[in-house]
């Protein structure tokens, strides 16, 4: 076949393969009607008022009064409920405010099964109400209006009676698309996603297949979770191996080096984020250490955790500098920009959930989201953080939090949900 990847050994002499009320005034007036409007009209058609009684002698007997109301009540207690009613009503809290109506997000419902959890979402950079959401159990979705609405998209080449297709990652550049997922599977689209072709793979590909990233006409940069990084140039039908080894091998080179942890190692990553400017970080699949890679590197770089909990999650921050995030919802951010193991612990709210990412909308603003709706904020570049109490009504962890740019970002999760930025 002539698009079919053929994968080489890794060597380093030949690293190539193929392959978002009434007023108080208003509610006043309702309430202070003149009092004509509470008047009553007895049967009798000439009734004297009654004398007015004195202070000292309200026990002494006073003329019949006048028949009750219709309502059965006497003039002094219509008047007397009349007033509490306005006044509870004036002094009424308002209702609780309901997980659709977040301070800065909206739930989007999706019309998917309920276990479904979501992974990423991309858009086409020409038209950015257009765009895809990817997610476990063969899930893709549409949406042509920004977001408000999706529709489950069919791809044929993607439905196999044999699998259960969990698409990883999307990405595009232009109208030119990618789609990676497990087992190992590449779509690929220049049309901005009208159509989807899929590209055959060897099964000797390293690893499972869990990002990839559009960076070109035709070109576009793949990671699997065995720490194989392949370029392309040719929309999918050559690969060369950007590394000459797996982390594994890596390791098993450099054991003695002081790496903590790296004898347990199981050889996959649990997170990896690359940076704008190409630059990686992974961390184990143990959480006990993380590595670094940069263009140019022939290997993966481990480093030791400068913490003493074991790493959940870690990323780039808009200005260049590391995030990390430890089981039990600590946040970290590294001295400095760059590639570091110098790390400062900042305080937040995370009631004892794990924090599992953070996305930024600026090199100000970002936000973190994690364990049983935890939504949290900060406007200083992450050195102090306030939690949007607003999410914890959410009955779902939140995974991924991802800003296309400043004014468009959705946070993912399990169960189906997806939150939209308003701000």
């Amino acid at each position: 076949m002539a698009n079919l990847l053929q994968l080489c050994e890794y060597s380093s002499s030949n690293p190539m393969i193929l392959l978002k009320p009434s007023s108080l005034n208003s509610l006043l007036a309702s309430t202070s009607r003149p009092r004509q409007q509470y008047s009553y009209h007895p049967a009798q058609p000439r009734i004297s008022p009654p004398k007015p009684k004195p202070k000292a002698s309200l026990q002494q007997s006073s003329p019949s009064p006048p028949p009750p109301p219709p309502s059965s009540l006497n003039r002094r207690e219509f008047i007397s409920q009349t007033t509490a009613i306005s006044l509870s009503l004036v002094a009424a809290p308002p209702p609780a405010m309901s997980e659709d109506a977040l301070s800065e997000w909206e739930r989007v419902y999706l019309p998917i099964d309920p276990g479904v959890v979501l992974l990423d979402i991309a858009f086409v950079p020409d038209d950015l109400n257009h765009g895809f959401l990817l997610g476990t159990r063969q899930t893709i979705m549409e949406t042509k209006d920004g977001g408000n609405t999706w529709a489950p998209r069919s791809i044929p080449s993607a439905e196999d009676e044999d699998f259960n297709y969990r698409f990883n990652s999307i990405s595009f550049k232009g109208k030119e698309g990618w789609i990676v997922g497990k087992p190992a599977i590449l779509l690929y689209t220049s049309d901005a996603g009208e159509s989807w072709e899929r590209i055959p793979l060897s099964s000797q590909l390293p690893g499972d297949m869990v990002y990839i990233k559009a960076t070109g006409d035709k070109s576009a940069e793949m990671v699997t979770d065995e720490g194989a990084i392949y370029v392309t140039s040719n929309r999918g039908y050559n690969w060369r191996a950007a590394v000459q080894e797996t982390v594994s091998a890596t390791l098993n080179r450099t054991v003695s080096s002081g790496i903590s942890g790296a004898s347990y190692y199981t050889g996959t990553f649990n997170a990896v984020n690359r940076s704008p400017d190409g630059r990686y970080v992974a961390v184990s699949s143990r959480g006990n250490f993380y590595l670094t890679w940069e263009p140019g590197q022939p290997f993966w770089q481990p480093h030791n955790r400068a913490v003493a909990r074991r790493i959940q999650n870690m990323g780039w921050r808009a200005d260049g500098g590391l995030w990390l995030l430890v089981r039990g919802g600590g946040l970290y951010l590294s001295k400095g920009s760059g590639i570091t193991e110098e790390f400062e612990e900042v305080p937040v709210q995370s009631r004892g959930f794990g924090i599992l990412d953070v996305g930024y909308r600026s090199e100000e603003e970002a936000w973190a989201a994690g364990g049983s709706g935890i939504l949290l904020r900060t406007i200083n570049g992450g050195k102090t953080w306030i939690r949007d109490k607003a999410a914890d009504n959410i009955a779902a962890n939140l995974y991924s939090v991802k800003f296309i740019n400043d004014k468009k970002g959705f946070v993912l999760g399990n169960d189906g949900v997806l939150l939209r930025y308003l701000g």
